[in-house]
């Protein structure tokens, strides 16, 4: 039986989903961008390396790869001289691989360069045709949550649709397993030109922690450069949302 004052107490709590301005919103307690210290790191330390699950940390100097980060933030805790911390910054994304990387002598990720072809051709309307090579679903859920009523990215006319032959891009998430291969390039030659790559994850930009698996196969992305990398694992909804509008100059 529908108990509408309880109904009430719950909206209540909850207070407005909505999110007006998606330029201005922070997520509480997320973990984006690294910090790194400009201090130098003790002689023959590795700590951070050790801990880290993907490879994405290197030394002399300390540097970290957003395009093989999966913001685990066990790095953090083990560095003996606090060397590394994050921040909540959702510009995590690049329109170049190298520009992903963080150093103290490179603190910002590369930003994402806006195409003048791009947004007058897709500024207005952008179809997106979302391909999971082999992901663990968390990327996927993520992407599903831009066209919620939290987020609502529709109202930017930027849409994800069911089949390719609607679509403007592929958002590519997984490593690429041999067994998505067939699929991922017919999903990718039944679409119209022109059209885009989009890399969403830690996974489809590097490989992630599965890069060294035998199941990988990644030259999908050795013929088709993605245009955009956006990092995480999983990609948070809203760093997601602020490369694909930085990507079309979108201002509001």
């Amino acid at each position: 039986m529908f108990n509408f004052p309880k109904s009430i107490a719950v909206r209540k709590a909850q207070g407005t989903q909505y999110i007006p301005d998606l330029r201005a919103a922070v997520p509480g307690g997320y973990r984006g961008k690294p910090v790194i210290a400009e201090a130098a790191c003790a002689a023959g330390c590795t700590a951070c390396v050790d801990a880290c699950p993907s490879r994405a940390i290197a030394l002399d100097p300390l540097r970290i790869d957003m395009g093989r980060c999966v913001l685990c933030g066990d790095c953090e805790p083990a560095c003996p001289a606090g060397s590394i911390a994050f921040k909540t910054d959702v510009k995590l994304s690049s329109t170049t691989r190298d520009g992903l990387t963080i150093s103290a002598a490179h603190p910002d990720i590369d930003p994402i360069k806006v195409s003048a072809e791009l947004r007058k051709r897709f500024g207005r309307s952008l179809k997106l045709r979302s391909v999971s090579a082999g992901g663990c679903n968390g990327c996927e859920l993520e992407l599903n949550a831009v066209g919620n009523v939290n987020f609502d990215f529709g109202r930017y006319g930027i849409d994800m649709v069911a089949s390719p032959r609607h679509a403007d891009g592929l958002v590519l998430t997984g490593p690429i397993s041999r067994n998505m291969v067939a699929a991922l390039q017919i999903c990718w030659d039944a679409m119209p030109e022109p059209k885009l790559v989009i890399a969403m994850g830690a996974c489809a930009i590097s490989g992630g922690v599965f890069a060294d698996c035998a199941e990988v196969d990644r030259r999908f992305l050795e013929a088709f450069k993605p245009t955009l990398y956006i990092p995480g694992c999983p990609t948070h909804p809203l760093v997601f949302i602020a490369a694909v509008m930085d990507l079309l100059g979108i201002d509001v």
